[in-house]
């Protein structure tokens, strides 16, 4: 039988996507979901629309193929109906009919109160959506005076709803926003500050002797310090964790009294900590919360972070990745207390395996690393196990002299093959590599593997809280117990849920996949969620560790956190520190024709929105003359009275300079093509439109503005979880990066330097 063509049928589906009204992401995005296809499938067959439908039933369908709830199954062909036939024709309609089905369940349909629960027949013009909006803000309009930008948008929509409960919801939101701004202007710096938050005021007590004292309230330093949930070192001697073996014992992890002495005479009882990061890639935004965390915790304490480079696997790493390490740490605004290796200890970590063995704790295997992995998973015990301590420690020695081929032989830890934990299953201490190093050079043949060295060298250097995520808590029980059969000092572990952001991926295995087969252009690439990445888009440090610091330290897991909240806090950052620019991206040329050739009217622009009139500094100045450059979606050759571009006949501002009015249009010999615009500009300043533009002009006669290329960067993947899927290369957004090279530039910005940040007004900041 021949094998199915899934390639074959996926074309097929979006094919089938594409033909209601998709856009090529969604569909796209919709192929990539098994689950999602089969439903959309399902609905449009059902709806009878093979060969197609407009784009507003497409995307009802598509909503129905998502939320349909499935307890209403048999009625999902008359909702269908309702929707090709138009009379389910708003999403505010379709969501109040899913409601009404949901209920309904599998009972029968009263088609009366299904018609009258979502409002079929029931029409709601522009009009009547515009008038609402007046009476709305007009009722709320002493409150807007005074919250400004920070009014509760959605509050007025509610009242919109509850007054047209079928009105198109997206025009409502627009002329939302165009009478606020009409009734406002332009937002301020101070629209975009939080509110200070003012304590209530308690009234004035009256002193009874016979009442009692009063408690005084908590601190809130609770709520504000997330590291307040961690001991102090001196209390590092409970029990850690405890270790349950298969034959019923219990091993309770814990430092001895003169252990601790010892620790914390070395340290002077100050806090250390460590950040452990393995040279094998570019640091990423899960990183940045590890730093927080790390150098945080030191920092809170008046104590000492490590930058160590866990090197214990010199086929991965690069010295590219240790220097670019070191350098985006201090970038993050971190100073380590110390920057050491795990291969500094590389002679330390050899003699305490030398101990385990002759502690009877560890042997050498013979096993290939199938036979190992079939083992541990039947629980059986290797052949070599048993073997005497001396011959383990002979050949110990020759694995360590090169006298033994690579693969022939590993150091593993004798632990408990028949535990419930996997990670007490013999691990591997050592293995075989001839590979030189890029830190220790050629001296070692042997390298101690990751769950060897770890516990080991925190507890070489005195670390007082080992921080690490969830996905290691597993491997608490073997981290005490080697460090107890070593009878050395053990750390206070502590595990966090680790950082996921949508539409990204964050596995090094998957960004080393995306850079080397050349899917982004590098490490670096704006798109990915490496910091390198993150830096060269603009984003700054502050901001990223406000993002983290908002997250908290929790140990809930597997929670994603959608990339909207990071570019909250970038665009709190960047509206402070971000000057103001014009830029047009597709330039569509505007003669003025009133004024002369030759003139050109020098105008101050804002650098800030809160410019102050007599600060010189805060201002930059920008020509205007006969020809300006308006962005191509600015002008439609029909008017509406919910547009506020310009137009033929029609009137906008040219922001900060004057307003113009559109008297001629130039086309190309198709009729169609727009080639020039021909506009009269009021000097007075009288005429008051509505619709502000921004622009760029010739800074002289018949020359032309400064050409930038532009570079518009969307969100790599169209999921918000990518990794989940098996082909998750197959979710790259095709319109993550796109270039535009001839763009027009205010002269202001020709002399920026490599990282000045700028605020492009209505395109966004861009750097």
């Amino acid at each position: 039988m021949p094998a199915k063509d899934d390639g074959s049928d996926k074309e097929k589906c979006l094919d089938l996507f594409l033909k209601i009204g998709l856009d090529e992401r969604t569909a796209k995005n919709t192929v990539a979901n098994n689950k999602v296809t089969a439903n959309l499938t399902a609905v449009i067959y059902e709806a009878g629309v093979i060969d197609g439908c407009s784009r507003a039933v497409g995307n009802l369908l598509y909503t129905v193929a998502t939320k349909y709830p499935a307890n209403a199954l048999p009625h999902r062909p008359t909702l269908l109906q309702y929707i090709v036939s138009l009379k389910v024709k708003t999403t505010a309609q379709l969501d109040a009919a899913l409601s009404f089905l949901a209920i309904t369940g599998s009972e029968n349909l009263d088609l009366n109160k299904f018609e009258e629960a979502c409002g079929v027949g029931v029409e709601v013009s522009i009009e009547d959506i515009k008038q609402a909006v007046n009476e709305v803000v007009e009722e709320n309009k002493a409150t807007i005076l005074e919250l400004r930008y920070r009014t509760n948008v959605g509050e007025l929509l509610g009242h919109l709803r509850k007054r047209l409960p079928w009105g198109d919801a997206k025009v409502a939101k627009q002329l939302v926003d165009a009478k606020l701004y009409e009734l406002l202007g332009d937002r301020t710096a101070a629209d975009d500050e939080k509110p200070s938050r003012k304590k209530k005021e308690k009234p004035a007590k009256v002193e009874d002797k016979a009442a009692p004292v009063a408690t005084p309230e908590k601190s809130p330093e609770e709520d504000l310090n997330p590291f307040l949930i961690f001991p102090n070192p001196e209390e590092n001697f409970k029990v850690h964790t405890e270790v349950p073996f298969s034959d019923g014992s219990i091993l309770r992890c814990c430092n001895t009294r003169d252990l601790l002495d010892k620790h914390l005479k070395a340290t002077g009882g100050k806090v250390l900590t460590r950040f452990p990061p393995e040279p094998n890639g570019y640091l990423h935004i899960g990183h940045a919360k590890a730093m927080f965390i790390d150098f945080g915790l030191a920092k809170d304490r008046d104590g000492g972070c490590y930058l160590r480079y866990d090197d214990t696997n010199p086929e991965a790493e690069k010295k590219e990745y240790i220097d670019h390490i070191e350098e985006i740490v201090q970038w993050m605004g971190w100073k380590p207390f110390k920057i050491t290796y795990t291969s500094d200890y590389f002679q330390e970590l050899y003699e305490l395996a030398v101990e385990l063995i002759k502690k009877g704790h560890a042997y050498v295997d013979h096993q290939t690393p199938d036979e190992i992995k079939e083992h541990r998973e039947k629980k059986l015990n290797s052949p070599w196990r048993d073997r005497p301590i001396s011959e383990s420690l002979k050949l110990f020695e020759d694995m360590k002299n090169g006298s033994i081929e690579e693969g022939k032989a590993t150091l593993r830890m004798k632990q408990d093959m028949q535990s419930d934990n996997y990670n007490m299953y013999d691990l591997i201490a050592y293995r075989i590599k001839f590979t030189p190093h890029p830190h220790a050079g050629d001296k070692w043949c042997i390298y101690p593997s990751y769950d060897y060295a770890h516990c080991i060298v925190d507890s070489l250097e005195n670390i007082t809280h080992s921080l690490c995520t969830l996905e290691f808590e597993t491997r608490r029980a073997s981290y005490y117990w080697l460090l107890h059969a070593l009878s050395i000092y053990q750390p206070y572990v502590w595990e966090y849920s680790r950082l996921n952001v949508s539409n990204t991926v964050m596995s090094k295995r998957k960004l080393n996949r995306l850079v080397t087969e050349k899917w982004v252009d590098g490490w670096d690439d704006p798109r990915l969620m490496t910091l390198a990445g993150l830096r060269r888009r603009g984003m700054t440090p502050t901001a990223i560790n406000a993002f983290v610091r908002g997250i908290g330290i929790t140990r809930s897991d597997g929670t994603l956190i959608s990339v909207e909240r990071l570019e909250y806090h970038v665009r709190e950052e960047l509206n402070k520190t971000a000057s103001r620019a014009m830029v047009v991206l597709h330039p569509l040329k505007v003669v003025i024709t009133n004024l002369e050739a030759n003139s050109v009217i020098e105008v101050d622009a804002k650098k800030w929105p809160d410019a102050q009139a007599d600060d010189a500094s805060a201002f930059y100045k920008i020509s205007f003359s006969n020809v300006v450059y308006i962005e191509h979606s600015d002008f439609r050759m029909q008017d509406s009275k919910d547009y506020y571009g310009l137009a033929p006949g029609k009137s906008v501002i040219l922001r900060y300079a004057f307003p113009i009015k559109c008297t001629e249009v130039i086309l190309a010999d198709d009729n169609e093509t727009i080639l020039e615009i021909r506009a009269e500009y009021d000097p007075s300043k009288k005429t008051k439109p509505k619709g502000v533009l921004h622009w760029v002009a010739q800074p002289s006669p018949g020359v032309d503005p400064l050409k930038v290329e532009v570079r518009l960067f969307e969100r790599l993947f169209l999921l918000e979880n990518p990794a989940e899927l098996d082909n998750w290369l197959g979710d790259l957004n095709p319109n993550s990066k796109v270039i535009i090279p001839n763009a027009y530039g205010v002269s202001s910005i020709q002399n920026a330097k490599v990282g000045d940040n700028f605020q492009f007004e209505r395109l966004g900041t861009l750097r």
